[in-house]
């Protein structure tokens, strides 16, 4: 039997949605907002309600009846860590999804719970999140830094990559929970995550952590220096968490985190811009590698996701350095609105538990 299932991502001037029948798209479709039209709701998860009133009517453009769905799934945001997999929304989700303290900040994709739940609620049907940015799986040796003060977290495009790494594995003949892969996304920020049988069990925290730089983020930094620059006068720490997650690598050096613009500076012969680029790609082979330790050398396949995966310039420079280790594989893009999809619609399979939130 074949599922409808409606997905929502939201961003913050867009709320990407997506209507599967089983594993086939009905659409799929990208609703743009005005800052100036969210200004007046005061707080992100304010605009739910604004949110879900356009979600219904592009639904209705399309011919899709409410109705006709048999789950709704949201974008998991800043829940606190959980396992990966598919996870019914609950009060306690919402609860610190609304939670300022809980990370800090509240993240746009925080609202696809709440958007997901209000037409669930609605239509009685069942509510999911699928692998939201904070999953985590780490065996504990991979929590410890080198002081008791800071704990190793867990933060990467886990969306994406459990994704991909569920059709790796099928494209190899394997089961998901026994295959070993290195999986790379490559967009603003870049994640390199070992997954052992399954589990995301290593991974470099593609926000503000270690492992490589990208086009927009700092990634690891000889921490002597780093505090020089914090404690110089020149920037607020509000100033310096931006410049370090936003303007940082490639834009930093290259004035641009554009790999379209970036690739045709290196082909027109800019060598400022090749050996800044080698250097990033230098830093994700380097991050592959250590994976490949974590995983003790049983590597099964690695595989590279995020718009960057488009530049062949890129993809060669990280393969002639980790060729050696694994067969490399190539998914330019991300899938995420399919992701979601295929989440809710393994639950209503019965080819997986939806996990209740634990806390």
């Amino acid at each position: 039997m074949s599922h409808r299932i409606l997905a929502i991502n939201p961003g913050s001037t867009s709320t990407k949605i997506a209507v599967y029948d089983g594993d086939k798209p009905v659409f799929e479709k990208t609703l743009r907002h005005d800052p100036a039209e969210l200004e007046p709701f005061g707080g992100i998860i304010e605009q739910y309600d604004f949110r879900k009133k356009l979600v219904l009517e592009a639904m209705a453009e399309n011919n899709v009846a409410p109705e006709t769905l048999n789950a709704v799934v949201g974008r998991g945001g800043l829940v606190r860590p959980v396992s990966g997999g598919t996870m019914k929304i609950s009060p306690n989700m919402l609860r610190d999804l609304k939670d300022p303290q809980l990370w800090g900040r509240i993240h746009a994709s925080n609202l696809g719970a709440f958007i997901a739940d209000a037409i669930a609620q609605e239509l009685q049907i069942p509510g999911f999140i699928v692998d939201p940015v904070v999953v985590d799986e780490f065996d504990d040796i991979a929590r410890i830094s080198g002081i008791p003060e800071i704990e190793r977290k867990s933060l990467l495009h886990a969306l994406n990559i459990r994704y991909i790494a569920r059709l790796l594995a099928a494209e190899l003949g394997r089961k998901f929970n026994e295959t070993n892969l290195i999986g790379v996304h490559m967009g603003g920020g870049i994640s390199v995550a070992a997954i052992l049988q399954g589990r995301v069990v290593d991974v470099n925290n593609a926000l503000l952590g270690m492992g490589p730089f990208s086009p927009q983020r700092a990634g690891a930094l000889p921490i002597g220096d780093l505090l020089d620059m914090a404690y110089s006068g020149k920037y607020t720490k509000k100033e310096l968490t931006t410049y370090l997650t936003k303007t940082a690598g490639l834009m930093a050096y290259l004035g641009t985190d554009s790999g379209i613009e970036i690739n045709k500076r290196v082909q027109e012969g800019d060598k400022k811009a090749a050996q800044i680029l080698d250097a990033m790609c230098y830093q994700v082979a380097k991050e592959i590698g250590a994976c490949a330790t974590v995983l003790k050398g049983k590597v099964h396949g690695i595989f590279l996701s995020g718009g960057l995966v488009y530049n062949d310039y890129i993809v060669d420079k990280i393969r002639d350095r980790v060729g050696f280790i694994a067969p490399l594989h190539l998914y330019p893009g991300e899938k995420e609105m399919e992701a979601l999809c295929m989440g809710g619609a393994r639950v209503l399979a019965g080819l997986e538990e939806a996990k209740e939130y634990p806390y």
